[in-house]
């Protein structure tokens, strides 16, 4: 590189600035550590390793940490899904009842904060793209209100480690009653383990099983799975949350599975790291095609990264934030379409796209910059019953104040 310019277009003194900035996050106790990733044009730009996986041993993050990667995972169920669709296998239109029995004949409350026993037969079956766009109707505990948030509590376990089989859990889903007529509203839910558990059953083999052949073995994502084998499991990042009374970082890290989990959430379950997240990425910014590797026509990729919220459902806030004003929502992934407005959020270029998780982690692509951002934290955040009120306040949120700001940072660099 010469002089001040940085490889990929960059700023040297302006990428310099991202792991002071990142470190004084770690100082300040708000957060145990990060791995970031910035790939432009062909090339990884910088890494940035920021303080501890494991805070008691004192255990630094390093660029092969694996962390629970939550609703990043969706964007790969869903191309799964569309792998099937484009071998015919599935049709966007489709009623899911044809794989999923459970889902026949449901119930829609009248009122989406009231009695779970004051419904009415909903007007259409759930569809293949209700599932994809959260158009469904279904719910999860921690993104409603009133009555039917404990419900999804008591009858299905928590969002992420439930004790049921993948069976015995779709039929719990499918006797509780929607919460909208499918195809109403974008109201964020299920709908994604409910397709990764429809795709398992068109292939006739477990989700993780489905994952692996079709997208990570032909990726080399070799570190990206629903579970971390004994041989891995010490590169884990343990999840922490702020004590509230302490203002203290304490462990709030799922117990260590032993085996290959029963039930594979294809909403939530991946852990993966940055390297393996890049190449899923890339694949997506290559509209479908890798190094080589095809898993998906340019045109489906176009479709998944089209919007198809209507603005009726776009005037509605998501969890309390108004997340659609800049953006809008395809298939399993979101995409900006005004990146002036978008600023409120962080920075993108129009048409960016990408899906974040509950523990703070978040990936963007920007065909337009031709640039891709990976930023993996393991913040804990509440999934229980009527956690929604807690986001809407902002309560607890203070660490995840440093995304908005990588991103900018990120694209000042470029003189954005």
């Amino acid at each position: 590189m010469d002089g001040d310019q940085a490889d990929g277009g960059f700023v040297q003194a302006g990428l310099a600035e991202i792991p002071p900035t990142l470190q004084r996050v770690v100082d300040a106790g708000d957060l145990s550590g990060f791995v970031t990733l910035i790939w432009r044009k062909g090339e990884i730009v910088q890494v940035n390793t920021v303080g501890h996986r494991d805070l008691a041993a004192k255990t630094p993050m390093t660029r092969d940490t694996l962390f629970r990667i939550a609703s990043m995972t969706k964007p790969v169920t869903t191309v799964a899904a569309l792998m099937l669709l484009e071998e015919g296998k599935l049709k966007l239109d489709d009623p899911i009842t044809k794989w999923l029995p459970e889902f026949s004949d449901m119930q829609v409350l009248k009122d989406a904060t009231g009695p779970i026993d004051q419904t009415y037969p909903a007007p259409r079956d759930i569809t293949v793209e209700d599932l994809m766009t959260h158009r469904a109707g279904l719910a999860y505990a921690f993104t409603s209100m009133g009555p039917i948030a404990q419900a999804h509590e008591d009858r299905l376990g928590p969002p992420l480690g439930t004790p049921l089989t993948p069976d015995g859990w779709l039929k719990a889903l499918g006797a509780l009653p929607l919460s909208y007529p499918p195809g109403e509203r974008f109201h964020y839910s299920h709908a994604t383990e409910v397709l990764g558990f429809l795709v398992a059953r068109i292939e006739g083999k477990p989700l993780g099983q489905v994952l692996k052949d079709r997208i990570f073995s032909p990726l080399g994502m070799n570190d990206t799975d629903f579970w971390a084998p004994p041989a891995k499991s010490d590169r884990l990042a343990k999840l922490y949350r702020m004590n509230p009374d302490t203002e203290q970082l304490e462990d709030a890290s799922f117990p260590l599975e032993t085996a290959q989990p029963v039930f594979e959430a294809g909403g939530g379950g991946l852990l993966s790291t940055a390297d393996d997240y890049l190449k899923f990425a890339r694949m997506l910014l290559g509209k479908g095609e890798v190094d080589g590797v095809r898993l998906l026509k340019p045109e489906t990729v176009e479709t998944m990264a089209r919007n198809r919220l209507t603005d009726a459902q776009r005037a509605v806030p998501f969890m309390g934030m108004p997340m659609w004003m800049s953006q809008g929502f395809g298939l399993g992934l979101s995409i900006v379409d005004d990146a002036e407005k978008h600023q409120w959020m962080g920075a993108a270029s129009a048409g960016s796209f990408g899906w974040p998780g509950a523990f703070g982690t978040w990936w963007q692509a920007d065909p337009a910059q031709d640039l891709i951002l990976v930023y993996l934290i393991q913040d804990s955040m509440p999934l229980g019953p009527e956690a929604v009120a807690n986001l809407a306040a902002k309560r607890g949120l203070g660490g995840r104040a440093a995304l908005p700001v990588f991103q900018k940072q990120v694209y000042a660099a470029l003189g954005k």
